[in-house]
C-alpha cells in the first residue's frame, strides 16, 4: 500500500504523466487514438465509428497532427478529389502498450462477467500476452515493488 502523502513527489507542471494527460487525456482524443491503433485512417471512418461531432473530430485530428501523434497524408480514389488520411507516427504508435494496458484494466475491472471482446497474443506462439513492468534484464517486477526515484 502506498503511504499517505500530503503532496505528489513532483509538481503537475513538471510531471510527464500530467503533461501526457493534457495532450491525450480527453475522451474523443483517446477514442480516436484507439481507432487509429485498430487501423482507421479516414475522417469519415472515424466519424462513423465514434459518432463524434464533425467539428470536434476535425479539431481533435488537427491537434493530434500538431502534437506529432498522427501524420496527415493525402490519398485519392479514382473519380474523387484528394482527401487526407491520418496515419499514426512513431510517437503515436508508442502509445500502443499504454492503450493495451488500459484495455486490459477494463477487461478486469469493467467487464469481469464475460470474455473480453478482444485479446492480445504473441504472433508466433499465439499465447496471450499482458502488459507488465520489466527490468532492462527482462525480469518482471510486480507493481507493488516499484519505487519512485526523484531526479532533481
Amino acid at each position: 500500500m502506498i503511504p499517505l502523502s500530503r503532496k505528489s513527489p513532483v509538481s503537475p507542471e513538471r510531471c510527464n504523466l500530467a503533461r501526457a494527460v493534457n495532450e491525450i487525456g480527453d475522451r474523443w482524443t483517446l477514442l480516436i487514438l484507439r481507432s487509429a491503433l485498430y487501423g482507421l485512417r479516414r475522417f469519415d471512418d472515424f466519424q462513423s465509428e465514434l459518432g463524434t461531432p464533425r467539428t470536434i473530430l476535425s479539431g481533435r485530428l488537427r491537434s493530434l497532427v500538431e502534437t506529432g501523434l498522427l501524420e496527415k497524408k493525402m490519398y485519392k480514389v479514382e473519380g474523387k478529389r484528394a482527401r487526407p488520411e491520418y496515419v499514426l507516427t512513431e510517437k503515436g504508435e508508442a502509445l500502443r502498450p499504454v492503450l493495451i494496458a488500459l484495455t486490459q484494466w477494463g477487461d478486469v475491472w469493467l467487464d469481469s462477467d464475460s470474455l473480453p471482446p478482444v485479446s492480445f497474443t504473441d504472433m508466433q506462439s499465439r499465447q496471450s500476452v499482458r502488459t507488465a513492468f520489466v527490468t532492462a534484464e527482462g525480469r518482471e517486477v510486480p507493481s507493488e515493488n516499484l519505487r519512485i526515484v526523484l531526479r532533481r
